[in-house]
């Protein structure tokens, strides 16, 4: 009788933990594999964790957005995979339907979606920090306070006037959490890998450095929008360099006066005292007046060989200009195009 109780109640805790294991065993897949992300929504999510981020910041987050169902069985799979002392910043695109344990290996990876940063149009040292910056984690004021420190600018072999000309337009994929600092080691690799020894070679050609095609091209770029037209006008400036004639660009001048709004410059303009005054001093000014595209840059290293010395807008407003080899010439263009001024009311 005893005997038989025993192999009841042996078999009761058999039967019991089995059906314990059972659960355990269902709760634990359940836990792992079924889904727990973005259960409602059939399109992915960026989630972006900042720098110093801790795994509190992540898990609420992840729930205050509705990107997880269930916060404990994230816990559990994040405190079993070590995720929770291993929280990696960045952005990631996270899918629907996703499981906990594919949610927490990616987080834990630290495989990033990249972004992409686009600058162009840009005139100032603002412009350029508020572009560069639109889709990354660090603030338009951080870049900006790098892009003005002295020791930073020279670290990269440049100046104050000059550090402009490192940034070649384009778009580039980098990381959202990039800091700044990685971010201007990026750019300048940028820079070098755009000069290449085709590019040097035909800069030293015109006798220009690097710096100096940087320059002149962002006067052309300012000249014309036209980008058929820009190896021409490149032309005109190399000749007048050539002969030791100033440069008498407009832009520069609205440059100097940091005025973006003149649309007419005037005599009495022309008298601002400022080394990127190219009527009042001869040969280029400091540094680029704009940040110059690919096509203004290439457009000053395949300039057209010519004998202009003088261009003027057409009166026609089209957005090209006319030509001249003589002063004579470029006054009767000159008067063309002023008086259409005169008629259009622009003073």
């Amino acid at each position: 009788m005893l005997e038989d109780k025993k192999k009841k109640l042996l078999l009761i805790l058999i039967i019991t933990f089995s059906v314990l294991g059972i659960s355990m065993s269902f709760y634990f897949y359940q836990v792992f594999y079924n889904p727990n992300v973005l259960i409602r929504s059939d399109q992915p999510i960026a989630l972006r964790i900042p720098s110093n981020a801790n795994y509190k910041f992540v898990s609420d987050k992840l729930y205050d957005d509705q990107i997880i169902d269930d916060p404990v069985s994230f816990a559990f799979v994040s405190k079993i995979l070590g995720y929770q002392e291993l929280v990696k910043p960045g952005l990631y695109t996270i899918m629907p339907k996703m499981t906990n344990l594919e949610l927490v290996r990616l987080l834990r990876s630290g495989n990033q979606t990249p972004v992409r940063i686009t600058f162009n149009n840009v005139r100032t040292k603002e412009d350029l920090a508020e572009k560069i910056t639109a889709n990354l984690e660090v603030s338009k004021d951080q870049f900006l306070e790098l892009l003005q420190d002295s020791v930073n600018i020279r670290k990269f072999g440049f100046e104050e006037e000059s550090i402009m000309s490192m940034f070649i337009p384009n778009t580039y994929e980098v990381w959202w959490n990039t800091s700044t600092e990685a971010l201007f080691d990026r750019m300048y690799r940028e820079y070098n890998d755009f000069w290449t020894e085709n590019r040097k070679a035909q800069a030293q050609r015109l006798g220009l450095s690097p710096l100096e095609v940087s320059t002149l091209a962002s006067i052309v770029q300012a000249e014309s929008q036209k980008s058929d037209e820009r190896p021409k006008i490149a032309g005109v400036y190399l000749n007048r360099l050539r002969l030791n004639m100033p440069l008498q660009a407009d832009p520069t001048l609205v440059f100097a006066m940091g005025d973006f709004s003149i649309k007419r410059v005037l005599n009495i303009h022309k008298e601002t005292e400022s080394p990127y005054n190219t009527y009042k001093y001869s040969g280029l000014p400091p540094g680029p007046i704009n940040l110059p595209d690919i096509n203004s840059l290439d457009a000053v290293l395949n300039a057209e060989d010519h004998k202009y010395l003088y261009f003027c807008a057409k009166e026609d407003f089209s957005g090209y200009h006319s030509f001249a080899t003589n002063l004579a010439q470029h006054n009767a263009n000159a008067r063309r195009y002023q008086a259409a001024l005169n008629a259009a009311k622009i003073f």
